[in-house]
Formats: structure tokens, sequence, C-alpha cells
């Protein structure tokens, strides 16, 4: 990968791994997101709706759900931001809850966001992929009551956020990785404390998850994160090949490791 190559893929990893919400029913990015059309939203209504359809005819309570934003192809990656989809979500019938980083208050935030809203927030409307994951009795039943417990969701939500937060240090902490500690602390049964973060994190390490990894050369690293804030390498270990090297929580290593 060159240069030029390497600095826009990680734009793409930046970009893709950094939305904002508003509120929990109108995302948007912190720059402007493309306006739909009616067609577009007619389209995403209907597809959400057959999505429901679809999970009431599985008499699950949950679902894993991932979606693409802006495009991960430099990477191999389809998807870029996960969930957990809930039937009994006090916001609607399997709304996902979800971390995102408020633009306006410049804080990482959990939202409860309607499906058509969650489908919203990838970059092409016209192009979008969503995954739903559902998952057999046991695990599931441990999951839901965690995952709807308000003082357990945000007791995993980390202070700051960064894009590329590393996935065993709790220094950080991106949309993707709250979900992985999420699932870690409902199956690992772990006690509330203060440090319920660095349990989950050892809880997912010692259980096998393997976090996606992203290489880039190290130059164009440290131009991006001199210009952006979200953008991180202190908590990451060093590369002793002098590059950079991110492991960082992704839907499709979240899903490969509920899968396994």
């Amino acid at each position: 990968m060159g240069w030029r190559q390497a600095a826009a893929a990680a734009l793409v990893l930046l970009a893709a791994a950094a939305p904002a919400a508003s509120h929990a029913t109108s995302l948007r990015y912190c720059d402007a997101q493309a306006k739909l059309s009616a067609a577009q939203q007619d389209r995403l209504l209907r597809v959400a709706a057959i999505i429901k359809q679809e999970l009431d005819g599985t008499g699950a309570s949950l679902a894993l759900m991932s979606r693409s934003g802006l495009s991960l192809g430099w990477f191999g990656m389809r998807y870029s931001h996960a969930g957990v989809s809930l039937k009994a979500s006090p916001a609607s019938a399997w709304a996902v809850r979800q971390l995102y980083f408020a633009c306006e208050e410049q804080a990482p935030r959990l939202f409860d966001q309607g499906l058509t809203a969650f489908l919203m927030g990838a970059d092409d409307p016209s192009l979008g992929f969503i995954s739903v994951l559902t998952l057999p009795h046991a695990a599931a039943e441990a999951l839901e009551p965690v995952a709807l417990d308000n003082t357990r969701a945000l007791q995993l939500l980390g202070a700051t956020y960064s894009a590329n937060a590393y996935a065993f240090a709790a220094r950080y902490q991106n949309c993707n990785q709250w979900l992985a500690e999420l699932l870690a602390s409902a199956w690992g049964a772990l006690p509330h404390s203060e440090d319920v973060r660095s349990s989950a994190q050892g809880w997912l390490k010692a259980n096998g998850y393997e976090a996606a990894r992203f290489e880039l050369p190290l130059r164009p690293l440290l131009w991006l994160t001199a210009l952006s804030p979200w953008l991180q390498r202190d908590d990451h270990p060093d590369d002793p090949q002098g590059g950079a090297v991110f492991r960082v929580s992704m839907p499709a290593s979240i899903e490969s490791f509920v899968r396994s």
C-alpha cells in the first residue's frame, strides 16, 4: 500500500468509526450528512419493516446488528458499526442500543435508536448492508437483562472516545468496543465494579477474542493523528517493525467471536 493509499485508508477508518448522534432518533456525522430523497427514505422504512418481521418470526428477544457506514474496502471490511437490537427496548421494538460520539457534546454517549434511523447511518443509502445475528437461547437470555440495564450499560461507557481504540486497554473506547465489553460483562457474569471495563477486556482475551487488525505506515498515521482528535496511538503497543498496527473492535471481529 502506497503512502497516498495508506492515508486514504486511515481517513476512511477514522470517518467510519466516528459517527455522531444528536439524539436517539436522528443520526448524523459531525460533518454534514447527505440528505435522503423521499424514495431512499421509503426504501429504508420498508427494509426496516422486513427486518422487524423476520426477527419477530424467529422468536428471538434480541440480535446483534451491524451496518455498513463509510467504505472500509481498503481493509476488506463491509461493516463499520454494531449494536444490540432489543425487542423489549423502551424506545421501540427492536431499537438498537449502541455507542455514538455525540458531536454537540464532544463526548461518547449511549443511544437507543429506532431501526430505520440506524439504517440511515450508511454513507451511501442507495447501497447499504446490514448483518443481523441472532443468538442461542442461553446466550440471549444472559445478555438481554444486562443490555437493558441502564446502570450496567453506562458503567461500561468509556469517558474518552477514540475511533481506533485498542481493544485491550481502558484508556479510550470506540463504538464497537462498548458492544464487545457488554457481551463480556453478560457472558462472564462480571460483578459491578469500577474496573468492569478492564475485567471485561480480560474476559474477552481469556476467551479467545481477536480484535480486527489494521496496519498503516507510520508517516501518514502521524500526519493524520495531528489533524484529528479521534485517532490515538498512545494506548496501542509499539510495533517492533516501526509501523502502526491497530487492534480494534469491529463488527466482523465481534461476529467471529460470537460465532465461535
